[in-house]
């Protein structure tokens, strides 16, 4: 029996079998592989960062791209097409009117492209429009007066040219104050830029053609024919604009109330006979202080 009990524990004792005689830490173990499986605190807070930034980026770019489609909208849509939100009355009742005006006015330009419905009358309105505008109608006074031999007349055509003068500096500082475009998209001609008439509220055209026939109904002696076709004339110089697409008819209208307002503001400030000959030697350089 001793034999058997030496021989077994010399067996056990071997190499194969020392792995029985000690059991393994369970608390070590378990940490190792806890250890290896959870990630470190530094290593999660990295990621909740990561988290984080991406987050971040998200929301800039669903804001970048609510703001590229708000601008798409608005470029589509021109602001004189928007109505605001307004509750209270007036401006409701104003964006109402606005928006009765831009329709009708684009329903009246029948010329405002050659593909229009009247297309083909596009170039005898356009000239019945030139008859209006500020640039000829300067230049067409000077030459009078450069051709008139009466003080009278001459008188008359310096009250003329100040008046057409206020006009054309009236309308343009009201024009580049509002900058309102018109109902068709279309750019200035060189006379138009050369006059000052860029935008559209209010019509120079308008303006101008009221105040000149209004000016001569008063100041010259016509036949009742001629004067019924002094007051037809300013009105389709006014409608041609519209037509052209160029204005809007609110802009027709203030420019007719402009025209009657220059035609009486000249009428307080008429220059006398003498001042005019005065204005007349400075113009010429024949001046003299001493005459």
């Amino acid at each position: 029996m001793p034999t058997s009990r030496a021989r077994a524990r010399n067996v056990l004792n071997r190499p194969e079998f020392m792995s029985l005689h000690h059991q393994p830490v369970r608390g070590a173990g378990a940490e190792a592989r806890a250890g290896a499986r959870r990630p470190s605190h530094k290593a999660q807070q990295q990621q909740q960062q990561q988290q984080q930034q991406h987050a971040g980026q998200g929301c800039e770019h669903a804001q970048q791209q609510d703001a590229v489609e708000n601008g798409r909208e608005r470029r589509e849509f021109p602001e004189e097409d928007c109505m605001q939100l307004n509750p209270s009355f007036k401006g409701i009742a104003m964006n109402s009117l606005l928006a009765i005006d831009i329709s009708v006015s684009k329903r009246l330009g029948v010329c405002a492209h050659t593909t229009s419905s009247w297309g083909n009358m596009r170039a005898i309105v356009k000239l019945l429009a030139l008859t209006g505008h500020g640039i000829p109608w300067i230049l067409g006074t000077l030459l009078c007066l450069t051709r008139s031999n009466t003080l009278a007349g001459q008188e008359v055509l310096v009250n003329l040219l100040l008046a057409l003068l206020l006009d054309v500096m009236t309308v343009a500082g009201m024009q580049k104050l509002v900058k309102r475009k018109g109902p068709w998209e279309m750019s200035p001609s060189f006379l138009d830029y050369l006059a000052m008439d860029v935008y559209s509220f209010p019509s120079a055209h308008a303006s101008r053609a009221v105040m000149v026939a209004k000016f001569l109904l008063a100041h010259l002696v016509l036949a009742v024919p001629l004067r019924i076709l002094l007051v037809l004339w300013a009105f389709l110089v006014g409608m041609s604009r519209v037509m052209l697409g160029r204005h809007h008819l609110t802009d027709v209208g203030c420019g007719v109330a402009l025209g009657f307002l220059h035609y009486s503001l000249v009428e307080m400030v008429w220059l006398s006979s003498s001042t005019c000959q005065t204005l007349i030697s400075i113009g010429t350089l024949n001046w003299s202080p001493f005459y």
